[in-house]
């Protein structure tokens, strides 16, 4: 019979949390789970110490100007795409969380566990990117260029803690994917965003981590319209290839989902 026990700490605050991974190099961040627990149900992971971090009140917070949506870590998918402001001021971003999952993940996956453990088919990735959004943790401010590097892999320190991201609003928004049915993660998903710098776009699902094609910001650029946009071909040699999908089919895919995005985007 297969026997694993682990402690289980609910932290107080930011500093509570950081100093337990400190004490413990076993131990991981609790965020909604949803990556987390069936990770250790399958024994790929065997932390000695959850150190749950849902409780702690200032990464719960949503914030919402007319240039600026700061998203806590620990802010609940549902809670993202329900709040009102957030679906005013930055309508791409609550639409993308209420597309993530079912209504159960939603209820308990977190943004900064998303984020955290970076699964290359995760929705939350490619609205950071694509907005040029700034992850803020314990200890420093990570521009969303910088925090994804591959599969499964950020620019995170073992102990660092995500406390928040900041989103810049754009002047224009959307994230359209191709969902797997099964488990409703992104056989392919891109996120547009329009703003004063120009046009951002980042595709999630399609590769080993969420990435930019320069192809489309580039096209979408000097004319940001579907038709541009699906007039652009995208390699698919550096395209994930699995039972679900080919190389070539979701390379095929990014540029019609952007062009939806497009002419969705508000």
């Amino acid at each position: 019979m297969y026997s694993y026990s682990f402690e289980y700490q609910r932290a107080a605050d930011a500093q509570a949390a950081v100093a337990a991974l400190r004490a413990d190099g076993d131990a991981k961040f609790l965020g909604g789970g949803q990556s987390l627990l069936p990770t250790m149900r399958l024994r790929l992971a065997q932390p000695t110490r959850l150190v749950d971090v849902t409780r702690i009140a200032a990464l719960k917070n949503i914030d919402v100007t007319e240039t600026v949506v700061t998203v806590g870590a620990a802010v609940c998918h549902a809670d993202v795409a329900e709040h009102s402001g957030v679906r005013h001021t930055l309508a791409g971003l609550a639409e993308l969380a209420g597309m993530i999952g079912d209504r159960q993940v939603r209820a308990c996956g977190t943004l900064g566990g998303s984020l955290a453990n970076d699964d290359p088919a995760a929705d939350y990735p490619a609205a950071v990117l694509a907005l040029n959004a700034t992850i803020v943790t314990d200890r420093r401010r990570i521009a969303a260029d910088d925090f994804f590097i591959d599969m499964y892999e950020t620019a995170l320190e073992p102990d660092e803690l995500i406390v928040s991201v900041a989103f810049p609003v754009p002047e224009k928004s959307a994230y359209e994917k191709f969902r797997n049915p099964a488990s409703q993660f992104a056989l392919v998903g891109v996120f547009v965003a329009k703003g004063a710098d120009g046009v951002r776009v980042a595709v999630t699902g399609a590769a080993s981590s969420v990435f930019r094609p320069t192809e489309l910001e580039t096209a979408l650029n000097a004319s940001f319209t579907g038709m541009a946009a699906r007039g652009v071909t995208i390699a698919p040699d550096d395209m994930n290839e699995d039972l679900h999908a080919s190389a070539a089919y979701r390379a095929h895919l990014i540029p019609i989902l952007a062009a939806r995005a497009v002419d969705g985007a508000r």
